[in-house]
């Protein structure tokens, strides 16, 4: 099978536009048809449906994809080795990041990557985990940077570990509780609450700690998964949130928003390294998986 063609097929079936799709791979759109009509042939099978408004993937369409995204991944990081088998420390590596690990851990991380090896390219997707887990086995991305879990239950990933960092009450810092050192429930319950969806482990452990001391969690002002939108209404009102630390790093020395320290809060995230099980890296991935953790090893 010609990889060129899965390349291309891969290209229609990340943007869902044959037009874009050819743009990103600086080809025509014609020949883009062509070359997936091509490889629809020597398959037989038809791996998308052609509509109005772009493409999408039929179930065979889809199964190529999956393997196919890891195939491109596998290709990415023999070319890399290659390179640094010629002595050239140069490549590209595709990394997933949680908005918490975006803040701060692994901008310092590219700084370091930058300064020693100026010449390794990095593109970063952002989402949470329900996004970046998938996008680790399909070989979207090299690994992905975000809370692991104590125990992998997952056969096909592997989980490096790095620190360990809590969760905080956020209020702007001229809020009504910003004065007091110590808040405890029944003072928190008052106001109003910005927060993670209920499935997300900063909204389990909110409501395990009012369960905790015997009471109901408040009910959610507003639910989102945007870290921008939970702090920028903090700052704007009377509301809470309940957030991993590191997230207001900056917003705390900028004395926008201040963590409040709650009674009997023991919430604690692990944060660490995903991976495929059985792939392999390229030495630029390797190179910045070196970074990630050296600036870890400081927090």
């Amino acid at each position: 099978m010609d990889y060129r063609k899965v390349q291309l097929f891969l290209a229609a079936a990340r943007y869902g536009n044959l037009t874009e799709a050819a743009a990103s791979m600086e080809i025509s759109q014609p020949a883009l048809s062509k070359s997936i009509k091509a490889l629809e042939k020597t398959l037989g099978v038809r791996l998308l449906e052609r509509g109005r408004f772009g493409v999408s993937l039929t179930p065979f369409g889809q199964a190529l994809m999956e393997h196919g995204r890891v195939i491109e991944a596998e290709m990415r990081n023999a070319v890399g080795e290659i390179q640094s088998m010629r002595g050239a420390q140069r490549g590209h590596v595709m990394i997933g990041c949680g908005p918490t690990e975006a803040t701060r851990l692994l901008p310092l991380a590219l700084k370091v990557l930058a300064a020693q090896n100026p010449e390794v390219n990095v593109t970063v997707l952002y989402g949470l985990n329900e996004a970046l887990m998938p996008w680790v086995k399909q070989g979207e991305v090299d690994f992905a940077l975000s809370s692991v879990p104590a125990r992998s239950t997952d056969a096909e990933l592997a989980h490096d570990y790095l620190l360990t960092e809590g969760a905080t009450v956020v209020a702007r810092s001229d809020h009504p509780l910003a004065k007091h050192k110590v808040v405890n429930p029944s003072m928190l319950v008052k106001f109003p609450w910005i927060l993670p969806r209920q499935r997300e482990l900063e909204r389990l452990a909110f409501d395990d700690y009012f369960a905790s001391h015997d009471l109901e969690p408040p009910v959610a002002q507003v639910e989102t998964t945007s870290t921008v939108l939970m702090k920028s209404m903090v700052m704007q009102s009377d509301a809470l949130t309940f957030i991993p630390k590191e997230l207001i790093y900056w917003e705390v020395r900028a004395g926008q928003l201040k963590a409040l320290e709650a009674t009997g809060n023991q919430w604690e995230r692990r944060v660490g390294i995903t991976r495929r099980r059985k792939g392999t890296l390229s030495p630029a991935s390797k190179l910045l998986m070196q970074a990630v953790k050296s600036v870890a090893q400081a927090f």
